[in-house]
């Protein structure tokens, strides 16, 4: 059954103008596994558009559970790649569902879909 449904766009722009400044943002969207792989990255191009994926995921996570940034914080979810690449999503306090993600870039903008399905063994 699913639970919720959440989607979100952000401008690379805006991601790039505050990476530029410093990467304050990065730290606090981020976790270390995933500042990990974003200080891998040789081109600030990528940079940009992996925290931009990583920041629309998150929001879109939020809405998906309805109560927004805030109320849960960047650190309690994280999004690492796994086999072929493809990205998971874990998040504290959700480990019984399932979280289907998907995330893309265009020249322009990052988005990101999450939908959340209730765990069927579990019993209310």
């Amino acid at each position: 059954m699913i639970k919720g449904i959440g989607i979100d766009l952000i401008e690379l722009d805006r991601i790039a103008q505050s990476l530029k400044n410093s990467d304050r943002l990065a730290k606090r969207v981020l976790t270390e596994n995933e500042l990990e792989i974003f200080y891998s990255f040789p081109l600030e191009t990528r940079k940009v558009e992996f925290l931009a994926g990583r920041f629309a995921a998150k929001e879109a996570f939020a809405k998906a559970v309805g109560s927004g940034i805030g109320k849960l914080s960047f650190q309690d979810m994280e999004i690492l790649p796994q086999e072929g690449n493809a990205p998971v999503f874990r998040a504290t306090g959700y480990q019984h569902n399932r979280i289907f993600i998907s995330i893309t870039h265009s020249r322009d903008y990052a988005a990101a879909q999450v939908v959340i399905e209730a765990d069927n063994t579990m019993h209310n």
